[in-house]
């Protein structure tokens, strides 16, 4: 999976993580990947209501220690 830019939240709580990854989102191609590093636990749910909302695809979600990690596909 290629991603075509990644974003580190790290240390970051809600709702930053999610405005971070819309105004990068709204930089990017329809099809490209962005991968969200964070640290919130409650991001995983965010994401996903996040995706549905937006119409953007969550491609994968991730736990890796104390991180979180979301791929999502620009719509």
């Amino acid at each position: 999976m290629e991603v075509q830019r990644e974003l580190d939240t790290r240390g970051l709580n809600c709702p930053l993580p999610i405005l971070k990854a819309k105004k990068a989102l709204a930089e990017m191609v329809s099809g490209e990947l962005l991968r969200v590093v964070a640290t919130d636990p409650g991001s995983l749910r965010d994401f996903q209501a996040f995706a549905r909302q937006t119409g953007n695809e969550l491609v994968e979600q991730q736990t890796v220690g104390s991180e979180f990690l979301h791929v999502l596909r620009r719509r």
